[in-house]
């Protein structure tokens, strides 16, 4: 099985895990994290640099393959950077499963879990 390196904000599911997803190490864990979240309007130049640090960090990892997400505006961007340094950008696919509860005063409580069903490569 091939290793995927998580580049999200997150942490990766076990069920992920248990599909190939690795997570860095804690410190360039923070840095995807830094360079994912957008405190202000981003210009075009910054969404450029960005997604050419975090295809750095994915070329650095040795991974073939990455997990990534988040702005939408970056998505773009990132997976033209991956795919030139034949890194394959991968988009986690979920299911919602929603599970209804009736309780004792007759209202219904309602759960929404996310279950890991696969991987969606970028399409170009």
């Amino acid at each position: 099985m091939s290793k995927i390196l998580n580049m999200t904000q997150h942490n990766a599911s076990p069920e992920q895990i248990a599909a190939g997803v690795i997570e860095p190490a804690a410190e360039i864990k923070e840095n995807i994290r830094k360079l994912l979240t957008f405190n202000s309007l981003p210009s075009c130049e910054e969404i450029k640099e960005r997604a050419k640090a975090l295809a750095e960090i994915a070329a650095n990892s040795g991974c073939n393959k990455t997990m990534i997400g988040g702005a939408p505006y970056l998505m773009a961007p990132l997976e033209a950077e991956l795919i030139h340094r034949g890194i394959l950008p991968l988009y986690a696919f979920s299911v919602r499963e929603v599970v209804e509860e009736t309780l004792s005063d007759g209202t219904v409580k309602k759960i929404s879990k996310f279950r890991h069903a696969g991987f969606v490569p970028a399409c170009r």
